[in-house]
């Protein structure tokens, strides 16, 4: 590869595994808080970064949510929370949100 492109590369906020460090995590990344919960959602409607955005502000205002990783590809939302969280509650978002749990059960959860 010329250095020029090279350096170009090297300047732009895609990682060299083609990721955009600008963008939210994807639910492959798991670097969280000390302590807290990964709870996993299968959602139904998500096509684009708008949906991504959307999501990522619906779900993050809510009370205890740290973080939001939406992964388009597979179809899920992570959710990092510093306490469980009600599924009914983040379903509930989702939905108002124009978007659907596709699952009632959560596909994931994990205390961090």
């Amino acid at each position: 590869m010329p250095r020029s492109l090279e350096n170009a590369m090297s300047s732009s906020c895609c990682s060299p595994n083609h990721s955009c460090s600008t963008a939210t995590a994807t639910a492959s990344q798991t670097a969280v808080a000390p302590e807290g919960f990964r709870t996993v959602y299968a959602v139904a409607g998500m096509t684009c970064g708008h949906c991504k955005d959307t999501l990522t502000r619906a779900i993050g205002a809510v009370d205890g949510v740290t973080r939001v990783e939406v992964d388009l590809a597979a179809g899920q939302v992570a959710v990092i929370s510093a306490r469980a969280l009600d599924d009914a509650v983040i379903a509930g978002v989702v939905d108002d949100a124009g978007y659907e749990v596709t699952r009632s059960e959560v596909t994931g959860r994990v205390a961090v």
